[in-house]
């Protein structure tokens, strides 16, 4: 059975964050989110352009599914706490863009997170290219319902030393909540307004 280590984990990141006070005014509830990021080596670095990339998601993309997805919903507390959640991966300068989004753009990466929340939205994601301490940034949106505009939101942080040249960062986001404060409407508002379906 392969492990962290076996597919070149060299460490894993938790992040939180709760908002307390928004645009001056208390938060009632506070908006809590979370963060939980694999630094892990390159399949691909070094290699040369791979025409086929499917070997190494299957051996490496369940693992960090259900490692990542175990970990966030620990940070939590508990799946079903979880409403809007999203994903990202950045590669390092060595890398391809399609190296982070190999990762992530699987089933065998993001059912794991799907099942464990019980979600019926699409998992919202960025995929790009960065040197150490570059931003991570997860855009998210609620699991049940993608036109629930309170809960589009972007967790964003970074790691010092990560990713490396031939490293790839792959990171789920959570939130408990929506934005403080939220007064925008939901888009289904929007088309009723315009009498059609368009999507906003």
């Amino acid at each position: 059975m392969k492990n962290l280590q076996s597919i070149g984990v060299r460490k894993i990141v938790e992040y939180r964050e709760d908002t307390f006070i928004e645009g001056g005014k208390n938060v009632a509830t506070p908006l809590q989110m979370f963060g939980v990021a694999a630094v892990l080596r390159n399949p691909w670095a070094g290699r040369g352009f791979e025409e086929n990339l499917k070997p190494e998601i299957l051996e490496i993309a369940p693992i960090l599914g259900k490692e990542l997805t175990d970990r966030i919903v620990a940070l939590a507390g508990s799946a079903s706490l979880i409403e809007a959640y999203g994903k990202a991966a950045v590669v390092g300068v060595n890398g391809e863009v399609e190296h982070a989004s190999a990762l992530i753009h699987t089933l065998h990466f993001g059912n794991f997170y799907r099942k464990a929340v019980g979600a019926k939205s699409y998992l919202s994601f960025t995929n790009v290219r960065g040197g150490p301490n570059c931003s991570v940034a997860i855009p998210m949106m609620h699991k049940d319902d993608e036109g629930m505009r309170s809960h589009y939101l972007t967790l964003q942080f970074a790691i010092n030393d990560a990713p490396g040249p031939d490293e790839i960062v792959v990171a789920l986001g959570a939130s408990i909540g929506g934005r403080p404060h939220h007064r925008i409407g939901d888009r289904y508002q929007d088309l009723a307004a315009l009498g059609s379906n368009e999507t906003v």
